[in-house]
């Protein structure tokens, strides 16, 4: 028997997200494969690859193709190394219509052939949401669909939702909108830093927003600067 304070049932096969905070929040430890997940975004960028790239290396380490429909950057070769993933791999639809956009996620996910799918619909209905988590079901892999943030209110059939954007210091920011089983109310911050930089990245940059500017002790102020400093109201006043 099902209890409200429950994840969902058992989910026939995941991939792990490579963020053991995230796979513990998530029915069966991962991305549900065989099914739809909505990624929401403010703004489409680089910030939901940052969230996928370790389910996307670990299909095409394996060899299996992974389709990217309409991404709003074209891939970076290099970058996408650095992150574990076999760019040969990647399949890349370049498609700009929200018509065009639709027509080819469907198709993709029909086949049922690919390692996973991620499209970008920016304008998409509810029933054709619907209709792709039926047709999700055929897939080996998962089904992301990277959506904007407005949409979170509307109803959707996708068993997963996420909100995910650019936090502090490296991290990413996630919000599990809806999951089977209790809704998740704490926001999840995630380390996400880009495999280029974590090589080199020294420990005082791994946290920027504790870097403070100081002035250099030699600094020369001029004289009109000094006069503005000792204006009285600018002066610390001695009274307690």
């Amino acid at each position: 028997m099902w209890r409200g304070d429950q994840l969902g049932g058992p989910v026939a096969e995941v991939l792990p997200t490579g963020f053991a905070t995230l796979d513990v929040e998530l029915p069966g430890g991962g991305w549900p494969c065989g099914s739809l997940t909505e990624v929401l975004v403010r703004q489409f960028s680089i910030v939901e690859l940052r969230l996928l790239s370790h389910a996307i290396a670990q299909q095409t380490s394996a060899g299996r193709s992974v389709a990217l429909v309409g991404p709003p950057l074209a891939p970076h070769a290099p970058g996408l190394r650095h992150e574990g993933i076999d760019e040969r791999q990647l399949v890349w639809i370049d498609v700009e219509t929200p018509r065009d956009r639709l027509w080819a996620t469907e198709q993709l996910v029909k086949g049922g052939s690919f390692g996973a799918v991620i499209a970008w619909l920016p304008l998409v209905r509810a029933e054709q949401i619907r209709r792709l988590q039926v047709l999700a079901s055929r897939c080996k892999g998962p089904v992301f669909l990277c959506r904007p943030e407005v949409v979170a209110q509307d109803a959707s059939a996708a068993p997963l939702r996420v909100l995910v954007r650019v936090d502090t210091d490296w991290q990413i920011a996630v919000d599990v909108l809806k999951r089977k089983g209790v809704p998740l109310e704490q926001t999840l911050h995630l380390t996400s830093m880009p495999g280029g930089l974590s090589k080199i990245m020294t420990p005082r940059l791994r946290y920027p927003s504790r870097l403070m500017p100081i002035e250099p002790s030699h600094v020369v102020v001029s004289p009109a600067v000094a006069a503005v400093r000792q204006r009285p109201e600018f002066a610390e006043s001695s009274e307690p």
